[in-house]
């Protein structure tokens, strides 16, 4: 199973993705990580990892569909056929959705649907909220919206700094998301076997 991890940012979750992929936690390839930032950290960990990286950036493209379809001609070049979210920060569309239906996973730190967005961690923590959690997805259209494949909750302890909280949360997305990768890989695999 070939693998693309599409990030935007520092690429922890990419990097222990990757990580799970080499102690063969994850049993896959990961063939290329897709970024849309030039400035991103990720780049530099996929460097380090020696994980091929595409920097498409968007606003080099006149449309969402054409950046889209640039994206698709590197998964295509690379064959890829899983294609992993991890900190990218762009909501996918339809393009690359109707390529790689039930394909696309993503991780989100709030206990879906409770808390969408790009700020999870911010808003259950504003909100007062005694508990809040880490949410492996499917991808569709809606933000933060498919199909649930694991979640697992986490405690707000009281008195507790959002950057602690952060913080833990990251150490459960860093064990969760190869968890729930391999076992996502393990039914698309049965699945094609019984075919």
């Amino acid at each position: 199973m070939k693998i693309a991890i599409f990030a935007s940012g520092s690429g922890t979750n990419f990097e222990a993705v990757a990580q799970a992929v080499k102690q063969g936690k994850i049993k896959g390839n990961l063939e290329l990580l897709v970024c849309d930032n030039a400035e991103a950290y990720a780049l530099k960990r996929a460097e380090k990892l020696k994980v091929p990286a595409a920097v498409i950036l968007p606003k080099s493209f006149i449309s969402k569909k054409e950046f889209e379809l640039k994206i698709l001609e590197q998964l295509r070049a690379h064959s890829i056929d899983l294609i992993v979210l991890a900190g990218y920060m762009r909501i996918v569309g339809d393009t690359l959705l109707e390529a790689y239906p039930e394909k696309i996973l993503n991780i989100h730190p709030s206990l879906l649907p409770a808390y969408p967005g790009k700020q999870g961690i911010k808003d259950a923590y504003n909100d007062g909220a005694i508990e809040t959690g880490v949410t492996v997805h499917l991808v569709d259209q809606g933000i933060d919206t498919g199909p649930i494949l694991a979640q697992e909750r986490i405690r707000i302890e009281p008195e507790e700094i959002l950057n602690s909280l952060e913080e833990r949360i990251h150490r459960v997305e860093h064990k969760l998301y190869p968890a729930v990768i391999q076992q996502y890989i393990e039914k698309l695999q049965k699945e094609q076997i019984d075919k």
